[in-house]
């Protein structure tokens, strides 16, 4: 089966009398239909310019880009126009009409695909339900809060039917709560509506939640590909080990001389690794950090350890680490 999107060889570079920045560089991958797939990457990646790129927004510089096989680079612009009918896009800053209230704001885009205003009205109330804003169908943006503005945008995205679903940065400007909320509506509508979605984020929870597939960028270039699972497990490259051990920026912190990285590698969340350790060494150790999150019932993620000064019994435990199959290595910077 065709991928929802294919990008072959893509390159973005930027001209000005200052030079040139090449923002995406030699980019290949695929995002299968249905797919809820994950663009991850610092500030200045290249994540925002790729995604403009996917729906041509912004034209490429070289390289192709398929959706649903068909090639966008190669199309006119108003063959564009009815191909980004089919592309929703919802964003950080909302981008609602601060002069319309909530139904009039889900009706506009119907509204310029011409269909009847009563039409239109129906629809907007459907969604509006599926997001939970049923009762704020006559409130205005300004009288919302930042979840209840994002909640209008994907109601807005999705009176067009779209078949695929950008997200870039949509959850950035919300409280942790809050974007838990809407990464659980996304989650929603994937599953009742079938959607392609793309997340794009600089923010590996955001990852964790809700993608089964991510590509890191780094400085333009695309570092990793997989599965979720598989990065969280083995992040093959600095920039992604970057991203998944966070604990990296605090051990210059820590105290101790003998620290080590444990990493957890899909092992049973509820195996009591460390318990088990300290009653078999009948040692106790220090935990500096911890980062460990259960993905499909699975432990993944980090601990930085403080192990015991005596050489013999810290060789024991890391030993121990090792024979239960987690990563053990010393925690450097």
């Amino acid at each position: 089966m065709e991928p929802a999107i294919r990008v072959e060889n893509l390159n973005k570079t930027f001209v000005s009398k200052n030079g040139s920045v090449e923002a995406v560089k030699d980019m290949s991958f695929e995002i299968e239909k249905g797919d809820i797939f994950g663009i991850i990457g610092l500030s200045g990646a290249g994540k925002s310019t790729l995604v403009r790129c996917l729906n041509l927004l912004e034209r490429p510089t070289s390289g192709q880009v398929f959706i649903n096989g068909q090639s966008m680079t190669e199309m006119s612009e108003s063959e564009l126009r009815k191909a980004r009918q089919n592309i929703g896009m919802i964003f950080q800053h909302f981008n609602l009409l601060m002069q319309r209230n909530v139904l009039d704001n889900v009706c506009f885009p119907m509204e310029i695909a011409g269909i009847k205003k009563k039409d239109a009205r129906k629809r907007a109330m459907e969604l509006l339900e599926i997001v939970g804003l049923g009762e704020k169908a006559k409130a205005y943006p300004a009288q919302l809060s930042g979840g209840q503005k994002q909640r209008v945008a994907i109601a807005r995205v999705l009176a067009n039917d779209p078949e695929i679903l950008l997200c870039d940065e949509a959850t950035s400007a919300l409280d942790p709560q809050t974007t838990k909320s809407i990464l659980n509506l996304l989650k929603e509508i994937h599953e009742r509506m079938g959607i392609t979605i793309v997340v794009i984020t600089h923010e590996m929870s955001v990852i964790q939640e809700i993608c089964s597939h991510v590509v890191v960028l780094d400085h333009g270039e695309m570092k990793e590909k997989g599965t979720v699972e598989e990065l969280f497990r083995a992040p093959k490259t600095e920039a992604a080990r970057k991203l998944v051990f966070s604990g990296s920026a605090h051990i210059a912190n820590m105290q101790g001389e003998r620290k080590i990285r444990v990493t957890f590698g899909g092992h049973s969340a509820f195996e009591p690794i460390i318990g088990n350790i300290i009653l078999e060494c009948k040692t106790p150790v220090n935990i500096l950090y911890a980062d460990t999150r259960t993905i499909n019932g699975k432990a993944e993620g980090e601990m930085i350890l403080q192990l015991p000064e005596d050489k013999e019994t810290a060789e024991k435990m890391i030993a121990y680490f090792k024979e239960k199959g987690l990563g053990a290595e010393e925690a450097t910077l």
